[in-house]
């Protein structure tokens, strides 16, 4: 693993840690943390999801955003219980770190279905004030470009079947990186 990966998997586990009063271990300060990135933190706990929170757009220092969503992943992901100490030690801490997203140009639903790239591209979907994201590791359990497309509506509050001009699709890659 690179550095930058194991930076930012210590920073992301120390954010947690220090919740539960844990000394956080030494990260080396790296020029990259300081610049503005997107982040997503997932937690998992024998390969099942634990929690799992993310910045869409870069907006903040790496530093900060890794921090602040390994946090929230852990404490205040509205699908689980807040993580407890006991379950620590056991959870294991993945990052992603995405580029900027870029708008996909289509002219119908199976358009825009040929243009996914499975295990590759991470899509945004919005449509008025309804916004849903599924990272590229969602892939693993949705390989079907119309499932995946189909759950990422559910997600975003709409029918399974939606479809309309107003529909908005964004993609993105990530660099990813997993303890344990």
């Amino acid at each position: 693993m690179d550095e930058l990966g194991n930076t930012l998997l210590r920073l992301a586990r120390n954010a947690i840690g220090e919740k539960f009063g844990l000394t956080p271990k030494p990260a080396v300060d790296l020029p990259t943390l300081h610049e503005n990135a997107a982040t997503f933190v997932t937690l998992t706990q024998q390969g099942a999801l634990r929690g799992c929170i993310g910045s869409l757009e870069a907006w903040r220092p790496l530093l900060e955003d890794v921090q602040a969503n390994a946090r929230n992943a852990a404490f205040h992901d509205p699908r689980f219980m807040p993580l407890s100490a006991c379950e620590f030690s056991y959870t294991h801490v993945e990052v992603s770190l995405l580029t900027p997203a870029e708008a996909m140009q289509f002219k119908d639903e199976a358009d825009a279905l040929s243009q996914f790239r499975p295990l590759i591209d991470g899509v945004i979907l919005s449509k008025g004030g309804k916004r849903a994201t599924f990272l590229p590791q969602v892939w693993e359990q949705l390989p079907e470009p119309e499932v995946f497309l189909a759950h990422l509506k559910e997600k975003a509050g709409l029918p399974a079947n939606y479809w309309g001009q107003d529909l908005c699709l964004l993609r993105y890659t990530v660099k990813k990186w997993k303890d344990g």
